[in-house]
């Protein structure tokens, strides 16, 4: 595991927020999906910290960060990200988000849109899940029981957490965050200002139709459809992942279209 060069928590809307921040650079914050740790970014962190100062985070009721008497949404979550910004004194900020960090990040964007230079989010949603999503994937999701654990992620809980026998409380209020976000207006969308990266496997949770829907209501958003890759992409081959997104965050340009 890479070691911060600063950890810390910030004490935000109730929360004692635990954010690590490595490498020097421009800010970089990352914004992990459901039920992971800053561990699970692997060898992204250490590879976009080479270049960049990279603010991992632990939203609520994840890893460092204890789990408060508030249900989970992605709203509050966008907020506590730019508390911990302000906390930070980190005036704007490029950001990656991955699964539930995605959708945090488009609301980060939305809400506080001088805080976002460049967004990058992987296997996101903006609208409703059972809507978007797949439905037997959808189905099985919203299915989980309490005790549903697997090793990878429970281990990486289990060492860092308050309390590792809060899990299944965590589960329940994932599952209930999945079925409760109303989702973002497509006015909400498309007031976006930030410069956007959407990248979606096309066997993700999320339809590709979503990914390109999103895509559409952005201003000047990119898309990135990765083939024959699922919602866990990031995990399986973060390199894929990483070719597409440093040249994106470096602020590489976009080819112009060959006219015929």
């Amino acid at each position: 595991m890479h070691s911060p060069r600063e950890t810390g928590r910030a004490k935000i809307h109730g929360l004692e927020m635990y954010y690590e921040i490595h490498g020097e650079g421009r800010p970089l914050v990352l914004l992990h999906g459901g039920f992971t740790t800053i561990e699970g970014w692997g060898e992204v962190l250490p590879t976009l910290a080479k270049e960049r100062r990279v603010i991992a985070v632990e939203q609520q009721g994840h890893g460092h960060t204890a789990d408060i008497d508030r249900p989970l949404a992605y709203e509050q979550m966008a907020e506590d990200t730019a508390a911990l910004l302000e906390w930070l004194k980190v005036e704007q900020a490029d950001v990656f988000g991955y699964s539930d960090g995605g959708t945090v990040g488009l609301g980060l964007a939305i809400r506080h849109p001088r805080r976002v230079g460049r967004l990058a989010i992987l296997g996101a949603h903006s609208r409703r899940l059972r809507e978007v999503g797949e439905p037997k994937s959808y189905e099985e999701f919203m299915g989980l029981p309490a005790d549903w654990a697997p090793k990878a992620m429970k281990d990486r809980y289990d060492r860092v957490a308050p309390d590792p026998d809060h899990w299944p409380v965590l589960v329940q209020k994932i599952k209930a965050l999945s079925r409760d976000f109303a989702g973002f207006s497509e006015a909400e969308m498309r007031s976006i200002r930030a410069n956007v990266m959407i990248m979606m496997g096309d066997r993700d949770m999320v339809s590709p139709e979503h990914a390109v829907e999103m895509y559409r209501q952005i201003p000047e958003a990119r898309l990135a459809v990765f083939p024959g890759a699922d919602h866990f992409l990031i995990l399986s081959d973060p390199r894929r992942v990483l070719a597409t997104l440093v040249p994106f965050l470096d602020g590489e340009e976009v080819a112009a279209a060959r006219r015929w």
